[in-house]
């Protein structure tokens, strides 16, 4: 008997990967192990399991990763105030690097010849999966199935039927991603960026005319940069991301539409749900603002923009990431504190925050009776600070 070689599928249920478990036998003639991680995308993990040995898996596992994903991936995403282009909170951008170094645990573990992911050719993930994949084991041969079967849906469906593969096609439209930082959705009518989103777009977010008539305020404690209160009530970090994105959501907070340019050249409509990470971000933010110099501030605007580049592109294991991470790490020793905010009806509004560490001095800011300000200096600070100014205005005048 001969042995043949093994590879590690990223197999998520779906129609997609589950086709893939079939063709990557026929096609290539591997065994294929299944690997499925838990990052909070609320599926039944153990229902996908059974799915996938029944099609044909040799071996499955079941990763729980939320803990590191929240540990090691969205913490460093809230120190580093990550917005892809100032909208986006890179939930899926931050997934696949961890899902791709579990793919090369398990084919290592294994002994695996290769590794197999479900991304399309016109997406930003393949370049997430295969650079990581690369980096760290770069004797893996990758295979994209879906860049070359160039299947159509119909053609997927026809082909799970042939073999017998149990599937349940979704009903829905769109293409959905989720996991515990957000939900991705696009496809069907949001092709068109003209169309406002329908309302069974959305799951996590209630429409913001829904919500409650009445506001709801959230209190979010930090510690060194990162959320450890809630309410007043120490959480770790999955639970707190879970609690606050039901309750931002059911005060429809969350709702991102976005034309996002795309790492391969394209301009996408995308439409994300991200109510805890636009929470906590935005509340991240604004305790810096009371705690960071105006220097360590606008310098770590930089710093965030390159960061969150990095990561929508790609580049996790990039030498540049631990060198922007050091700086960010850095500014976060005196981040603490809490920030109040007020959820109205799709709106979020900061509306107080304290920090022991807080640079705000009541004494020179106040306009009341014994302020300490001595508004007499300001007169020659005028003139020289814009010294250089005017005598370049003036010159040859």
């Amino acid at each position: 008997m001969v042995l043949k070689d093994k590879l590690v599928l990223a197999y998520s249920g779906g129609l997609d990967t589950s086709v893939m478990v079939k063709w990557l036998g026929e096609k290539y003639g591997y065994d294929v192990i299944t690997l499925t991680l838990d990052l909070g995308q609320r599926e039944d993990i153990k229902e996908i399991e059974r799915r996938a040995l029944s099609i044909g898996s040799i071996k499955h596992y079941s990763i729980d990763a939320k803990e590191e994903f929240v540990k090691e991936y969205i913490f460093k995403a809230i120190k580093a105030n990550a917005l892809y282009q100032n909208k986006y909170p890179l939930g899926t951008a931050l997934a696949r690097p961890l899902i791709a170094s579990k793919l090369v645990e398990i084919a290592n573990k294994e002994g695996a010849k290769a590794v197999a992911h479900g991304c399309t050719g016109k997406g930003n993930d393949q370049v997430r999966f295969e650079v990581t994949i690369r980096a760290l084991n770069p004797n893996l041969k990758i295979i994209a199935p879906v860049r070359e079967w160039n299947m159509s849906r119909d053609e997927e469906i026809n082909y799970a039927l042939e073999k017998g593969i149990d599937i349940k096609p979704s009903k829905s439209q769109y293409s959905v991603d989720q996991n515990l930082w957000g939900r991705s959705i696009e496809g069907g009518d949001l092709e068109d960026p003209s169309l406002e989103p329908k309302e069974d777009v959305f799951e996590w977010v209630i429409l913001p005319e829904r919500a409650s008539d009445k506001a709801e305020y959230v209190k979010i404690g930090f510690e060194k940069g990162l959320p450890f209160k809630l309410n007043d009530e120490e959480k770790g970090g999955v639970e707190l991301i879970e609690e606050l994105n039901v309750i931002a959501g059911r005060n429809g907070v969350g709702i991102i539409d976005h034309v996002e340019d795309r790492l391969v050249g394209i301009k996408s409509r995308e439409v994300y749900e991200y109510p805890a990470a636009l929470c906590l971000i935005e509340a991240h933010k604004e305790l810096e603002k009371l705690v960071l110099s105006r220097s360590e501030l606008n310098f770590k605007g930089l710093v965030e923009r390159e960061w969150a580049w990095l990561v929508y592109s790609g580049l996790w294991i990039e030498p540049l990431m631990k060198d922007l991470q050091a700086f960010i790490d850095s500014t976060q020793a005196k981040v603490e504190g809490y920030i109040t905010l007020k959820l109205y009806k799709g709106s979020m509004r900061i509306v107080a925050r304290e920090s022991k560490n807080s640079l705000y001095n009541y004494s020179l800011a106040t306009y009341k009776e014994g302020s300490s300000f001595d508004q007499r200096d300001a007169e020659g600070f005028i003139k020289l600070w814009g010294l250089s100014s005017t005598l370049a205005y003036n010159r040859g005048v």
